[in-house]
């Protein structure tokens, strides 16, 4: 069984070296057996020492999970709800993602896609680039541009 002050320095010292979201803290602290007002306590403290920071912790995850997953603004949006990030905080982080930089992104997802698609015809092709933007978590109007943007220049 680990002490309040046992806790909090090993939650102290997780996040100096990573950026941490409240609830996974929380999580960790369930799982050492830490008691809810215990918890309360160390979690309040590490906000207050600024270990932990909603939007700091949501700005780094957009830029991480965007620039090298290759994720698209609505599966960020909806991991950091999961990890319940404020709403605020949340559309925040996300007005950070340039808009050419996205569909840049976007674009190169679908055309490493697009080499390694079969498909019967351009309809199942289409279809097939649509549902893997989609499932990386894309906008469909901007996915069905990009697409068009390829076909016109073939």
């Amino acid at each position: 069984m680990l002490t309040e002050n046992d806790a909090y320095n090993k939650l102290a010292s997780l996040c100096a070296g990573v950026e941490s979201c409240k609830a996974d803290l929380e999580e960790k602290l369930k799982r050492w057996e830490i008691q809810a007002d215990m918890r309360q306590r160390i979690l309040n403290r590490l906000e207050k020492e600024r270990f932990i920071d909603e939007e700091r912790f949501a700005n780094a995850f957009v830029r991480d999970k965007f620039r090298f997953s290759k994720w698209g603004k609505l599966k960020i949006s909806q991991a950091l709800y999961h990890k319940k990030i404020s709403s605020e905080a949340i559309a925040q982080s996300l007005g950070l993602i340039n808009d050419e930089e996205y569909l840049e992104v976007l674009n190169n997802v679908i055309a490493s896609k697009r080499k390694n698609i079969k498909a019967k015809n351009d309809f199942e092709f289409n279809s097939k680039l649509i549902r893997f933007a989609l499932s990386r978590g894309f906008e469909y109007v901007d996915i069905k541009q990009c697409i068009k943007d390829f076909d016109d220049e073939e």
